[in-house]
């Protein structure tokens, strides 16, 4: 009998390289597993269809949750998180030198109202500096290049929000510089920061220092993507076991390697300091400090979705157990 064949789309990160060249199957199909050079990219074409599996931005898969075809479900396998104190920039003339400054002021977010930094970030401000997203004003668009609205996501506009998307043309950058926004919110670094300028600052100066300290207090590393598969196949329980079994492996490999190369102190990587670096993360986040699974991502996941509730993007509250596949709930 032949094998079920499924189409596979993830970017390609060093932990899902080897799905990508087969090195890793997923047991019991074919698998076809393309990449893209923007992540977006992926996105888009799972959004239209073109994937029974694929990484999704958490705050795409909750647009598409509430539409009337519910396309997805959740595996609890996040092949992108970072800390996000990091994503917050400020224009150095606006006034702003602490988070709660930002209350009232005009802020530019990265592709859309509410991409996923932009939730997590917006979450933080509010629960820990009294930040309230409502008090601001939004400018949406491209950070270093122009970017046209998502025309193919569902963008709700929460009530009271002002929001804008930049005109044609324009950079969420050049107004960050220009001082014709006070602040920005977004997963790419403006360039006008990496080219040196003084008129633009991150909020958090210091901000691993930031991260590690929220991490301590909260144990949240913020999770941006998870893996999405098409709700037809999601009462297939051993396709979903398989496919996350494979995520896992590739993952592994990674983190091992990672852990063995401590040994001859990275030589193979060309980032000084490296290994110390490796030591102090694993101190705080332990030898699985990407973890994938139900029980490890719980407060995490479940911290994103009150605030995507909270900021008006999702119709209900829900919970890590209302979005993820049955069969991988003991996860």
């Amino acid at each position: 009998m032949d094998e079920r064949a499924i189409r596979v789309g993830v970017f390609p990160y060093e932990h899902t390289q080897a799905l990508l060249t087969g090195e890793v199957p997923i047991e019991g199909v074919t698998a076809t597993v393309e990449g893209a050079p923007i992540v977006s990219d992926v996105f888009r074409r799972a959004v239209l269809g073109e994937f029974d599996v694929a990484e999704l931005g958490l705050t795409y898969f909750l647009r598409m949750w509430d539409t009337a075809q519910r396309p997805f479900v959740a595996l609890p396998v996040f092949p992108n998180r970072n800390f996000r104190h990091s994503a917050i920039f400020v224009n150095t003339d606006s006034g702003i030198e602490r988070p709660g400054d930002l209350t009232g002021k005009r802020i530019g977010e990265f592709a859309l109202y509410g991409h996923d930094p932009g939730v997590w970030d917006k979450g933080i401000l509010a629960d820990e500096f009294g930040v309230r997203w409502e008090e601001c004003s939004w400018v949406i668009g491209g950070t270093n290049t122009p970017l046209p609205a998502f025309d193919w996501l569902p963008l709700p506009a929460p009530a009271g929000a002002g929001i804008r998307h930049l005109e044609e043309g324009r950079t969420l950058n050049a107004m960050l510089e220009e001082g014709e926004i006070d602040a920005l919110i977004s997963v790419d670094v403006p360039r006008a920061l990496t080219e040196g300028s003084p008129r633009v600052a991150r909020l958090f100066p210091d901000y691993e220092r930031v991260e590690r300290d929220y991490y301590g207090r909260t144990g949240i590393f913020p999770p941006m993507h998870l893996v999405a598969v098409d709700r037809e196949l999601a009462a297939d329980g051993t396709l979903l076991r398989a496919v996350y079994d494979a995520f896992c492996t590739a993952k592994g490999q990674v983190e091992q390697r990672y852990l063995s190369g401590a040994v001859k102190q990275h030589m193979s990587l060309i980032t000084p300091w490296f290994s110390s670096l490796f030591e102090r993360n694993r101190q705080l986040l332990g030898d699985d400090w990407w973890p994938y699974g139900v029980r490890r991502n719980r407060k995490a996941v479940d911290t994103f979705l009150r605030y995507h509730f909270e900021q008006g993007l999702s119709e209900t509250m829900l919970t890590i157990e209302d979005i993820v596949a049955p069969a991988l709930l003991d996860t």
